[in-house]
């Protein structure tokens, strides 16, 4: 017994038996070096012949082995142990079985045995990225950056103690590689692999086509690195197939005949079945009916399977040591994960422990916006079509099809007339429509106790149609379709691939519609969903291809958490063993307490239930910002709540970027403002050779490279443009922040945070307001300097950084720089280039 427990583990169990009576406990265990049980948790108490598994991950992952004792002392298993110890045995589990004395062991499972971590050598690694190292001799001009070499001992020492790390590292510090080399070697030396996690496709193509060839380069062991995209981004062949298969019926639906015949000529020749791989931008609505989908996958069933573009990723990915994801497919795999399928399989990624989240400052929002749910009329209509539709005499989608397999007598009832049901449905979803445009006006309507009587008498009645017609429309169906199960039960196999593959069709599309249905309920029982922003917002058509029929306006009905921070402490946080958040803004005024209260990392536990540790670092721009930028606000601007402040823009937008010949990069916080200033400054400026550009006129994309490649143009542009424009050199020499930007008031979602925190006690403006427009601000302040050798002006038209006491905030979270708080006149004589 003592070579499976210590002596004093035994005894803590033996007393927890004995505290619940004799009766069965349940308990999870750790090992030690030795594969002896060092600690245990009871999880679970039963009675004589029955206890719950209860287990779960706690701070240091999932346990090591599962234990409950057998009070009769006949410890063979039962069939639900069997069950259970095979479902634990797949993430590494093992189970035993013990009598009440703890005296006598049964294995079920042996628990896998970790080998051994093998620690980095700080010095070594570093050395590649001093003068003459490995790494150093690869890049050209390299120059030792004191800062980088800094951060990376950081990043070793959490790999090596197994440890949490936040970071910012200012522009020019080499963050990429400052990760890079740790992450490498560690993967190479323990066959251990890391996720690498970025908010951009832009980072993402950097590190795996540039920056980890590199690294691999340099060392004795090079590591297997893949790019990791979500499934929807990849060509389903099966479901081209079958678009083939219905080809003039779906494609007058969504209107898409010739890009169809582009995808399949594509489809024959791609080797990847990447959408980036295309040589044209395909309608989204085309996209999404031939794209791979968790929910219409067939897996292994599949008869497309061996030439399946997932499935060979995934193959890639099974034995790389280190991946390279976005931020939404890392937290769509950690809530899979969080949510029951464990630590130990494949799920979205293969399984990992170690994480390293680049571009960290959008951590919060991307998660929320992963755990957002949403519905509206478009996407409604959209599956409605696809399980019934008729163009003319001809009607077409999957429950037609459905129709050849129905057994003799099904139909008459359950497959009746599907033309009125789905009506009947589309009439009520265009009444839900109408009526949440009328609450929402120009903008959006949030869903608020407040409000209880208009929201319970011009809302809530068309909402509960839909759910009822909804849930109605799919249990006829349901049953229609477990009809058709049952007959291919009786029948046994052989039955037919065709009508299989139809079944699992239509049961993917009944749990969207059910899931619709589920936010539908959220918006009916809102006021016992406080912990959610609940709220409606107009959307207008936009280009060609507009997601409702007609162009017309419509409704898109979302929720979302207040906060987001339990759950990235669990799923994120406490989960793995090493985590580091990187970013070159995760600070206000030189403090993380802003960034970490809203990502949960200070909440995470280590296994004795301790605080687990977190090393934090500020690694400054080696870049010579005092020499060579300007920072200006002209201290005449008015108050931008007045009535003259958007003259004052645009007159200052104009003779700034007069005075500077370009290369000027205007930021606004709304379109109207942009809109306003581009109409009066655009004009002038043309007429003396300045080329403007305006967001919105062209995809970002080719915005940038038209901006890039015209030293002397301006671009004006507002929120997305704040960050991730990288235009180094004399292209861009000025950048024009018009107002501070802080969030909208009446966005749902800070509404909802802001309340949050006055309940608590807080102060919404201070803790949520201020915080959030500093870390925005520092990015845009970011587009300026992107080399050693760049040098300007960033101007600020918000007199309020003078004014207000937060002012000093702001100001103390730029970089120190030369400074001009004088007129609007003398700053637009100090930025003349």
């Amino acid at each position: 017994m003592l070579k499976r427990f210590t002596e004093d583990c035994a005894e803590r169990l033996r007393g927890a038996i004995s505290e619940a009576g004799g009766n069965e406990v349940f308990a999870t265990g750790r090992l030690d070096s030795e594969g002896r049980v060092v600690s245990v948790s009871v999880t679970a108490r039963g009675n004589k012949g029955a206890v719950p598994a209860v287990y779960g991950l706690d701070g240091d992952g999932m346990p090591d082995v599962l234990i409950h004792n057998h009070p009769g002392g006949f410890l063979s298993p039962s069939d639900n142990d069997l069950l259970i110890a095979a479902r634990a045995a797949e993430d590494g589990i093992g189970s035993y079985i013990v009598d009440n004395g703890v005296s006598r062991v049964y294995v079920i499972a042996e628990p896998v045995r970790g080998k051994k971590q093998v620690k980095l050598k700080a010095d070594a690694i570093i050395a590649q990225l001093q003068e003459g190292g490995a790494i150093a001799k690869r890049l050209p001009a390299y120059e030792v950056r004191a800062s980088q070499l800094d951060l990376m001992r950081v990043v070793i020492k959490a790999f090596n103690e197994d440890s949490l790390a936040a970071a910012e590292a200012g522009t020019g510090v080499g963050k990429s590689f400052a990760y890079l080399l740790p992450a490498l070697s560690f993967a190479a030396l323990n066959s251990e692999r890391v996720v690498i996690s970025t908010a951009t496709i832009t980072l993402q193509q950097q590190l795996f086509e540039k920056d980890i060839p590199l690294v691999n380069s340099a060392l004795a062991k090079p590591v297997k690195a893949v790019l990791v995209k979500g499934r929807g981004n990849y060509l389903c062949r099966r479901r081209l197939g079958d678009m083939l298969n219905q080809r003039q019926l779906d494609l007058d639906f969504i209107g898409a005949e010739k890009d169809f015949a582009s995808i399949v000529e594509w489809a024959s020749s791609t080797n990847t079945g990447s959408r980036s791989d295309l040589p044209f931008v395909p309608e989204e609505a085309l996209w999404a009916r031939v794209c791979s989908d968790a929910d219409n996958c067939m897996g292994m069933r599949c008869y497309a399977r061996e030439d399946c573009f997932v499935m060979k990723l995934r193959r890639e990915a099974a034995d790389a040591g280190i991946l390279v994801v976005n931020h939404h497919l890392l937290f769509a795999d950690l809530a899979a994960r969080r949510e029951g399928a464990g630590y130990g399989g494949t799920v979205v990624l293969p399984p990992y422990r170690r994480v390293i989240i680049d571009e960290a400052h959008k951590t919060e929002g991307s998660a929320t916006s992963f755990f957002t749910g949403q519905f509206s009329s478009p996407g409604i209509f959209r599956q409605l079509a696809r399980l019934f539709r008729r163009r003319g005499a001809q009607n077409g989608g999957l429950l037609v099809r459905l129709a050849a397999f129905l057994p003799a007598g099904a139909g008459e009832e359950d497959g009746a007339d599907w033309q009125a049901e789905t009506e009947a449905v589309r009439d009520a979803v265009e009444e839900l429509n109408t009526q949440a445009l009328e609450l929402c006006g120009d903008s959006v309507f949030r869903l608020i106790p407040a409000r209880e009587t208009l929201i319970a008498e011009r809302l809530l009645p068309y909402i509960e149609k839909t759910r009822r017609l909804l849930l109605r429309f799919t249990g006829k169906v349901a049953a229609l379709v477990e009809a058709v199960a049952g007959k291919a039960s009786e029948e046994g196999p052989g039955g037919g691939t065709a009508r299989d593959d139809l079944i699992w069709e239509l049961r993917a599309a009944l749990r969207r519609l059910q899931k619709l249905c589920g936010v539908c309920s959220v918006f009916i029982e809102y006021q016992d969903h406080p912990l959610e922003a609940v709220w409606i917002e107009r959307r207008r058509p936009g280009r060609a291809g507009a997601p409702y029929p007609g162009g017309k306006d419509w409704a898109l009905f979302n929720t979302a958490p207040v906060s987001i921070a339990e759950q990235l402490k669990e799923a994120l946080f406490q989960a793995n063993r090493t985590v580091v958040c990187v970013s070159a803004t995760l600070t206000v005024s030189g403090s993380f307490n802003y960034w970490a209260s809203r990502t949960g990392i200070e909440r995470a536990k280590d296994p004795e239930g301790g605080a687990k540790d977190v090393l934090y670092g500020v690694f400054p721009s080696p870049f010579p910002y005092e020499r060579a930028v300007l920072t200006a606000v002209p201290a005449d601007a008015p108050d931008p709540n007045g009535r003259d402040f958007q003259d004052f823009v645009n007159e200052a937008v104009f003779r700034l970027a007069e005075a500077s010949g370009g290369s000027a990069l205007a930021l606004f916080t709304s379109f109207e403002s942009l809109y306003a200033a581009y109409g009066s400054a655009a004009p002038r400026l043309q007429a003396i050779g300045i080329r403007c550009l305006k967001q919105g006129e062209d995809d970002r994309s080719r915005l940038l490279r038209a901006f890039i490649a015209d030293e002397s143009s301006v671009l004006f542009a507002a929120d997305s443009f704040w960050e991730g424009v990288d235009a180094p050199g004399a292209t861009l020499r000025l950048v024009i922040m018009c107002r501070l930007p802080f969030k909208s008031p009446n966005d749902p979602v800070f509404e909802a945070r802001s309340e949050s925190i006055e309940r608590e006690g807080g102060n919404p403006f201070m803790d949520l307001s201020v915080p959030e427009a500093v870390m925005k601000l520092r990015q845009g302040f970011g587009r300026l300097v992107r080399g050693s050798g760049d040098s300007g002006a960033v101007v600020i038209l918000d007199s309020r950084l003078l004014r207000k006491r937060y002012g000093s905030l702001f100001l103390k979270s730029l970089p120190k720089t030369r400074c001009c708080f004088e007129s609007l006149d003398t700053v637009v004589s100090r930025v003349l280039f």
